[in-house]
């Protein structure tokens, strides 16, 4: 690719805008140095690059090879972490897109400087990353130049919101070949997870970029230039000391600049509610307040975008349907700018290793949100405006002031013992985690820190830390050192316990006993972890006296005057991130005070640790026989988990005019350091009419023990379920073949799962016994996506009976083309129907034939295959086969085939009948009965459908 050649009014310009840069940073260390050539082609959506990489040697090694990041290449690939990753979060956009709308690189030259052809490689399974074997090795403190001619294939913004976009546009970032960061004695390999922590070497860079006239570039780079002709336009662009930026190319432009003091703010962050001054106003505000706690900006330039707010939002406000307006829009304004200025600000000062150290990064961001909330927003709460209507305070949703919410989304995570540690590696995070969770507990654990330490001395040590590391690349050991500077107190406990630990922080109060003049109490340390807590005195909820409790690992007892309060706490202001604040009161009033009162609350709410909470809920349930049946709903379940539930849901069913209804009581024990991670031990009742003229009632106590694997974002789980049932049923002509009263069934099962977007692999296993028949199943479910976005299912289950005393009905048998659910644990709305829509619902279990063929139950063996295979996007073809044998007669073979529309996996779907032992049924009377319907109106099991790619 020719270079393209410059005025000398130009080249004059590039000279001063370097002098400039180099003259105003200060101390200078030596960097890499990129040239490089870029044409966009719009029609192609592809931009060629002709760059001259100079890489200087900052280390102490002689080095024979460079690494390259290609990040734009990982979108070439089905394999790569970034589709792996896709796959795991249930993100089926990736694996089921064109293949034009995929990125890819194709390298045409890499060459040292004398035009000597270079040997190159991508590492094995990291497509992404390219090995350069250079000519001469690069001794400590040199340089080396060499040449790279590329290509890149843009890909679609509607994977990850970078790319190519539908308004024309496009959003560049880790796009151009740049070198690998190099420390610890070797090149730092990180592969595209979509995570925006690319590592790279500090570089200069002087960039050619040459687009059509209709698009306008948006960059923080130094603009020298831009020069139009032929209708293009051809910008130059300079900058010093960089790791990373971005470009923005839109046909129309709707970024807009602002000026605060030496620095230029481009952004396209808006709300149409505010005028141009509001907005002004909000975003001096915030750059004078980060520059205050941080220190100036070391660019001359910021561009923000709603791109990179998007992918990191403020989580809260973005899950809010645009027409409820609980804050205010300039709150909400202020909020997303300060997110995005804050991320950008730590992003282009700080040179972390972005995927090991990410938790400085989400720390300083989340403790500087906290304190300019507590500035500027002091009585803000967590449900902004709903706080002005007193009905609603009784709700600690409501009345929680805004900060808090940062302490619920940890605990949301570390009561479901799905939390990690900040200090986690951020590709081994799940996506709660990395995207909310382990950002907001870094934070707390600052704010913590700050609590304990007083007189302001972490923002004095981040003001510190940036101030030394603006030009040069830092470490957590800088970090560390900035803090313990600042005090002359051991803060150790912070890195190990709060940064490197998912161990939980729980203390509670014990012992309490008092005198006319004294109260003597005990501190219990519940995990053991060695940490100050503060404890208070309190009198009708105003402090009476605070006071720090140095670290300790079990139980320490402490003696203070007696004085006007009346209660003692335990870490009253939720300063330090404590898993159960529930067991932090003691009343010291005499009488029948208790500890914690009784509040009646209506609908969930979150936990308040000073209650004990009944939530009550109206309830409203539906089935063919006993028709809709509201109710109200008693529980304890708040929206973070807590050991002991109990659920009483009482109902009447006015087409029955009886009361109906379920229980349970549940205990749930939480392993934190196993791989038996979770055991729930349950006792589950139910009253309901399973036919127009019958009712059942159930009862099953069950254990639970759930297992996962060491690494956390792995969707395999295995669970091993003991269950007893004692069933009683009212007997009824409706059903004369399955007319059984009572039975009770003691069973175990065994599931093996691991289900993502590209693959899912089942296995399970039951075992039933009862004195009227013992059987034995087992079912295999696999499912493959292949690169060309077909897809292939296939299910194997295999059952039979080792006793069957039941000789004269089949209550009990093995359902061949409708589960047969005698242990009611499916959602069948007519369980009991043999005609009409209610008999078309399908639940994929036993012989999981959809034709009705004969015979529809088996009360021997059976082994049956369900296949499907999908011919465009959701329409798929299927087939069942299968061997089935009843008492007394001879094995029999069965099949069946239709078509499937596969519109969402597991929870919606229609089978459409063809072939089958029945004959050609696509042309048989009646046809309209035969279609089968998967779907579900359970709330939990749709929920599961939203939040599966989080946890």
């Amino acid at each position: 690719m020719s270079k393209i050649a410059l005025p000398l009014k130009s080249l004059l310009k590039i000279l001063c805008c370097w002098l400039i840069l180099w003259a105003s940073s200060g101390q200078v260390y030596a960097q890499h140095e990129i040239q490089a050539q870029v044409v966009l082609d719009p029609a192609t959506h592809s931009c060629s690059v002709h760059e001259q990489l100079t890489y200087f040697n900052q280390s102490n090694d002689t080095l024979k090879k460079l690494i390259i990041n290609d990040w734009n290449n990982a979108y070439a690939s089905k394999s790569s972490l970034l589709a792996k990753r896709f796959s795991d979060e249930f993100v089926r956009s990736f694996h089921f897109a064109r293949a034009k709308e995929l990125g890819a690189t194709s390298v045409e030259k890499i060459a040292a400087t004398s035009n000597q052809a270079l040997n190159w490689k991508r590492l094995p399974d990291q497509v992404d990353l390219i090995e350069i074997e250079l000519a001469q090795p690069i001794l400590p403190r040199q340089k080396q130049t060499i040449v790279l001619d590329y290509v890149l294939q843009i890909p679609s913004s509607r994977f990850t919101d970078f790319g190519y976009n539908d308004r024309g546009g496009y959003a560049l970032r880790d796009w151009l070949l740049l070198p690998a960061l190099y420390k610890d004695r070797d090149f730092v390999k990180y592969s595209n997870g979509d995570l925006d922590d690319a590592a790279y070497g500090l570089s200069n860079f002087d960039l050619q970029v040459t687009v059509p006239e209709h698009l306008k570039l948006f960059t923080d780079l130094t603009e020298v230039s831009a020069s139009a002709s032929n209708q293009k336009t051809t910008y130059q662009l300079l900058a010093k000391a960089r790791t990373n930026f971005s470009f923005y190319l839109e046909p129309k432009p709707e970024f807009y600049s602002y000026k605060n003091n030496d620095l230029e703010i481009f952004t396209d962050i808006k709300d149409a509610k505010l005028n141009d001054i509001q907005k002004a106003i909000i975003i001096d505000q915030i750059a004078d307040y980060v520059q205050e706690k941080l220190g100036k900006y070391p660019q001359a330039k910021m561009t923000l975008s709603m791109v990179d707010y998007n992918r990191n939002p403020f989580y809260g406000l973005n899950q809010l349907p645009s027409f409820i307006s609980v804050f205010k829009d300039d709150f909400m304004f202020e909020l997303k700018f300060l997110k995005t200025y804050l991320h950008t600000y730590l992003q282009n000062s700080l040179h972390l290793d972005p995927r090991k150290e990410h938790w400085i990064y989400d720390g300083i961001q989340t403790y500087l949100m906290m304190q300019y909330v507590e500035q500027f927003h002091p009585d803000m709460k967590m449900m902004g405006g709903l706080y002005q209507y007193r009905w609603l305070r009784g709700f600690n949703l409501v009345s929680t002031g805004f900060n808090e919410q940062y302490n619920y989304f940890y605990l949301l995570m570390a009561r479901k013992n799905l939390d990690q540690a900040p200090g986690e590696s951020r590709e081994q995070l799940i996506r709660f985690n990395e995207k909310i969770a382990t950002k907001y507990q870094a934070g707390l654990a600052l704010k913590y820190l700050d609590s304990y330490l007083e007189n302001n001395k972490v923002n004095q040590a981040l003001q510190t830390f940036v101030a030394q590391n603006t030009e040069q690349n830092t470490s957590r050991a800088d970090f560390e050192q900035a803090l313990k500077q600042q005090t002359n107190q051991n803060i150790d406990w912070f890195f190990k316990h709060c940064i490197d630990s998912r161990k939980p922080i729980d203390f509670t109060l014990e012992k309490v006993t008092k005198t006319k003049d004294s109260v003597t109490f005990t501190v219990h340390n519940k995990t053991g972890v060695a940490l100050p807590v503060p404890v208070f005195g309190l009198y009708q909820k105003q402090i009476i006296f605070k006071q720090w409790i140095d670290q300790f690992d079990r139980d320490t007892t402490l003696t203070i005057a007696r004085t006007t309060f009346d209660k003692l706490a335990l870490n009253h202001l939720n300063e330090v991130p404590e898993y159960n604040r529930r067991n932090n009161y003691r009343t010291l009033r005499g009488g029948i005070h208790p500890n914690k009162p009784f509040k009646f609350t209506l609908l969930k709410d979150l936990e308040n640790p000073q209650y004990n909470q009944i939530i009550y809920v109206p309830s409203i349930g539906y089935n063919l026989y006993d028709g809709i049946t509201p109710g109200l709903r008693l529980h304890n379940k708040t929206i973070l988990n807590r050991p002991f539930n109990y659920d009483i849901n009482p109902m009447y069913s006015f087409k029955t005019t009886a009361v109906k209804g379920h229980m349970s009581l549940a205990y749930n024990q939480l392993n934190r350091d196993s791989q038996l991670y979770y055991i729930r031990y349950a006792l589950n009742s139910s009253l309901f009419n399973y036919a127009p003229d019958a009712s059942y009632f159930k009862v099953n106590p069950n254990i639970t023990f759930n297992l996962r694997d060491k690494d956390f974002r792995s969707n395999h789980r295995q669970a091993f379920v003991m269950k007893y049932s004692a069933v009683q049923k009212q007997q009824t002509d409706y059903l004369v073949e399955t007319n059984i009263q009572n039975y009770s069934v003691f069973g175990f099962k065994y599931v093996d799962a691991h289900n993502e977007v590209a693959r899912k692999f089942n296995l399970i296993t039951d075992t039933q016994f009862s004195n009227s028949f013992g059987k034995v199943s087992g079912e295999i479910q696999y499912r493959k996506l292949f690169n060309n976005s077909h897809q292939f299912d296939i299910r194997l289950f295999a059952g039979t009976f080792t006793y069957n005393r039941n000789t004269n009905n089949s209550a009990f048998d093995f359902g061949l083309t409708r589960i047969n659910d005698y242990l009611f644990e499916q959602e069948l709305l007519g369980r009991s129907e043999k005609t009409g829509v209610f008999s078309q619902q399908f639940i994929m279990g036993e012989g999981g034939f959809k034709s009705k063929v004969s015979p529809e139950t088996v009360n021997q063996w059976l082994i049956t295959s369900n296949l499907s295979f999908n011919v465009w996007n959701w329409i798929e073809l299927y087939g069942d086969v299968g061997m089935v044998k009843n008492r007394l007669t001879a094995e029999q073979f069965v099949y069946d085939s239709g078509i499937r529309l596969n519109l969402v996996p597991d929870y919606f779907e229609f089978y459409f009948p063809v072939y089958s032992n029945n004959g050609w049924e696509i042309t048989q009377s009646q046809y309209n009965q035969k279609v089968r319907i998967v779907f579900t109106i359970d709330p939990k099991i749709l929920v599961n459908l939203f939040t599966r790619k989080w946890f």
